[in-house]
């Protein structure tokens, strides 16, 4: 099934470029344009869609402001001419971010990440669970493939995601919210600052949780699920 897009941009050049490219893409189908956003605002509010495709720097609301204001939020890509709403874009968890002039490959890349990010909404394995997680990175919607996880370390308002091979994510989310995305049987938290995956613990000694490359402390409040682990 085609994912239900709105475009709103109040330029007609850049309005009929977005639409063009829609409409190279199958998995895309393009319900309705709007030039300015005070009526595409009124439209998203009576009509669910999937994604909206809008412009940020409006004269009449900004697209940042018009997202902010929907109860109800729909996938997001962001097109501007402009780099420094980039965090505004973080904040709001937009799918992708887009520079003006959009090129095709990389309008291309965009629709990619949102077709799966829907995927993963709407769908599920065989067991139930989700074999992925999507967090926001570097001002986009990232994946990460849940056996690529080492371990989840908190720093704050933000986490790290330490993956194989090296690779870490950091995303801005607090260390509860990553936990309630992750299915329970196959993660643990372990103290106030770390998550590790259950079959990646090689063996529990005392107070410390031994994986491939690091020891991580056990904190009180959770000595319970290492006294579980020992018995398993």
């Amino acid at each position: 099934m085609a994912l239900k897009c709105v475009a709103i941009d109040d330029e007609p050049l850049a309005l009929e470029l977005i639409k063009n490219y829609v409409a190279w893409f199958p998995a895309l189908q393009l319900v309705n344009t709007f030039e300015d956003a005070v009526s595409g605002a009124e439209y998203l509010r009576n009509n669910p869609i999937d994604l909206l495709f809008i412009d940020i720097n409006m004269p009449d609301i900004t697209g940042i402001d018009l997202v902010r204001s929907l109860a109800v939020k729909p996938m997001v890509i962001f097109t501007t001419a402009y780099k420094n709403f980039a965090f505004e874009g973080f904040e709001l968890e937009a799918i992708d971010y887009l520079l003006k002039p959009i090129d095709v490959k990389r309008f291309g890349k965009a629709v990619e990440k949102a077709v799966e990010y829907y995927k993963y909404k709407t769908s599920f394995t065989k067991e139930g669970e989700d074999e992925s997680l999507y967090v926001y990175s570097e001002y986009r919607m990232v994946k990460i493939e849940l056996k690529e996880i080492e371990y989840i370390e908190s720093m704050e308002d933000y986490i790290k995601i330490h993956l194989h091979n090296a690779k870490t994510i950091l995303t801005l989310m607090p260390l509860k919210k990553v936990l309630e995305k992750l299915p329970g049987d196959k993660f643990q938290r372990i103290h106030r600052s770390y998550i590790v995956p259950v079959k990646k613990i090689i063996s529990i000694q005392g107070r410390k949780v031994k994986l491939a490359d690091i020891e991580l402390p056990i904190s009180d409040s959770y000595a319970d699920f290492a006294r579980r682990w020992v018995k398993m």
